[in-house]
Formats: C-alpha cells, sequence, structure tokens
C-alpha cells in the first residue's frame, strides 16, 4: 500500500497562445523538459525547467513540472516549494488542487504524514470528488497512526530500559553494601581481640605490680632476729 501518484507533468496546451519570442523560447524548453521526464531522465529534465525558468521566473508549467521532476530525484523539501511557488501564481483551481496533491506526495514520501494529512484536505477543498486524494489522505492518516504508535512503543521501551537500568544499579549498590558490611564484620573480632589483648596485657601489668606491693610489704613485717653474743673477758 502507497499513495497514488497522479500522471506527473502538465502539459502545455495545444492552443496556448505564445505572443512574442522569448515565450516561444521557453515553450520548447518546457515541452524538451517534458520529453525528457517521460523518458525517465528527471535530472535532465529538471535542467531543462531550470532553464525555462532562468527566461520567465513565474511560468506556472515550468515550476509545476519542476516539482514533479524534483519529487523523482527523492528530493522532497525542494519539490514541496516549487509547488508551493506554483500556487502563488496560479488561481485555476485544478492546478491548485493538483499541487496540494503533489505537496502531500511529497510529504508522505519524506514520512512526514501529518502534514501531508493537511495538503490532501487543502486539495480535496478545491476538488472534493478526486479518488486519488481521498486515498492518499486515508493513506496517509492510517501511516501517521502506525508512526505514532511506533514512537509511543519506543519511549514505553526506554521507559523499560530505564528502569532495568536503575534496578541494575540499585542491585550492585546493594551487593556493594552487603560486602562491605561482611568485611566491617570481619574486621570487627580483630579489632576486638586487639582491644583484649591490650587489657589482658594491662590486667597482667596490674597483677604484677600489685604482687610486687604484697612482697614489700610482708619484707617490711618480717622482724630480724638478733642474736646476743655474751662476751667472755
Amino acid at each position: 500500500m502507497s499513495v497514488k501518484v497522479r500522471a506527473g507533468i502538465i502539459l502545455l496546451s495545444v492552443c496556448a497562445v505564445w505572443a512574442v519570442s522569448p515565450a516561444q523560447s521557453v515553450r520548447s524548453l518546457v515541452n524538451e523538459g517534458n520529453s525528457l521526464y517521460k523518458e525517465k531522465k528527471y535530472s535532465d529534465a529538471e535542467a531543462e525547467y531550470r532553464k525555462a525558468l532562468e527566461k520567465e521566473k513565474e511560468s506556472m508549467h515550468s515550476l509545476f513540472n519542476l516539482g514533479d521532476a524534483l519529487v523523482k530525484q527523492k528530493r522532497y523539501d525542494e519539490a514541496i516549494q516549487s509547488f508551493k511557488q506554483t500556487l502563488e501564481i496560479t488561481s485555476d483551481k485544478k492546478i491548485q488542487a493538483q499541487a496540494h496533491h503533489n505537496i502531500g506526495n511529497a510529504y508522505v514520501e519524506s514520512k512526514q504524514y501529518a502534514e501531508g494529512i493537511n495538503a490532501y484536505k487543502n486539495s480535496l477543498k478545491l476538488n472534493a470528488g478526486d479518488e486519488d486524494t481521498k486515498y492518499n489522505l486515508a493513506y496517509a492518516q492510517e501511516m501517521l497512526k502506525q508512526q505514532q504508535q511506533k514512537q509511543k512503543d519506543k519511549k514505553d521501551d526506554k521507559k523499560k530500559d530505564d528502569k532495568k537500568k536503575d534496578d541494575k544499579d540499585k542491585q550492585k549498590q546493594d551487593q556493594n553494601q552487603k560486602q562491605q558490611q561482611k568485611q566491617d564484620q570481619k574486621q570487627q573480632p580483630q579489632q576486638q581481640e586487639r582491644r583484649m589483648s591490650k587489657e589482658e596485657e594491662q590486667r597482667i601489668l596490674e597483677a604484677l605490680r600489685n604482687e610486687e606491693k604484697n612482697t614489700q610489704k610482708k619484707l617490711r613485717k618480717k622482724v630480724p632476729v638478733r642474736t646476743n653474743v655474751e662476751k667472755d673477758w
């Protein structure tokens, strides 16, 4: 399913009156461009239409057909500008409707569906019974829904990925905290042992001091034995 593309270029009317020589030159350039377009030589056709525009800037046929040649080359932004210039210089409602239709096609081909929908609606205001434009409008509306759904799914997937990342980061943080706690628990007994060793050492030193003091007290209390030696003289 895709957009229906109209017969692209507008052919010069056989009964058109070309009064002066410069106009004849424009006409021949446009006709040459049309021949190249039909042969699918779109870049060559573009060159002829641009030559015609150099001679007559507001040549409606040149601008419109240039837009079609640009669409065929997938240069959609340039094509849209060419069709919009056509709208500015013609009051022919049929041509205006076709220009809006082609603007819609260029937007849709470049996946700018909302803009394409507006262009098709503008075309139908001028030519309400155009079945191709109705078809393309329905197609663009369906594609816009699909595009919006994809964008929504993408956002939902991003949210899920972000949540997974946050959960993973939190899990890693919890693991790091648990590891730190285990290390702290391992260090605590060692620190306690070191503290107990110091305390034990202190108690031993204190006991030795007390024992020394007791020994000294005992020695002071002990009375030395005096021996009386009677002198025999």
